[in-house]
């Protein structure tokens, strides 16, 4: 027998775990990926919109993220764009497709980025911890209105321990990881 509130709490913390790791991929290894700049927001035709909604994102090797958006009339928009989001990377017009090649990483940058994969991981563990407790509130609640039996919330309580103990272990190995990539020269 499974509460809603378990189910609930799985996807919630599902959710929390992956935004994480979608975070982690957003911070630069020294590698380039389209994640990267993915987000940036670009001022099109009037509106300010996703980069990735507007032009295709490659990488063609592990130095440079390649833009090329659809419609030519906004590649001084993207280059701006890319400019103001202040990564730290200086977008070179080239044709019908805008360049961005990757600095080389200095021993500080690289820890500033660890600092900040940290600080995300944290995030997304405190996020983790607060499911858990409104899980915990919604299991007492339905056992104080007589829905669950006491053995019930105890054996409910138990498993959203495993579940949240799960969910801030993938984080952590993911910061592990992640934390590796960043300090390889």
């Amino acid at each position: 027998m499974s509460h809603p509130a378990i189910t609930e709490m799985q996807a919630k913390m599902k959710k929390a775990v992956d935004y994480t790791l979608h975070e982690f991929s957003a911070i630069h290894t020294g590698k380039a990926t389209p994640a990267m700049v993915e987000t940036v927001m670009v001022e099109a035709y009037g509106t300010m919109t996703p980069l990735k909604q507007c032009a295709a994102i490659s990488t063609p090797d592990a130095r440079l993220i390649q833009v090329q958006p659809w419609d030519a009339s906004i590649m001084k928009a993207i280059v701006k764009g890319i400019q103001e989001a202040n990564l730290g990377f200086n977008p070179v017009p080239d044709g019908k497709v805008v360049r961005i090649p990757l600095p080389e990483m200095s021993r500080e940058r690289r820890l500033e980025f660890v600092k900040t994969a940290h600080k995300l991981a944290e995030d997304g563990r405190v996020h983790v911890r607060n499911v858990r407790r409104d899980t915990m509130d919604a299991l007492k609640k339905a056992q104080k209105a007589a829905a669950i039996t006491e053995d019930d919330l105890k054996r409910f309580e138990k498993d959203v321990q495993h579940a949240t103990d799960a969910a801030i272990k993938e984080i952590n190995d993911h910061l592990a990881h992640k934390e590796k990539d960043l300090l390889t020269v």
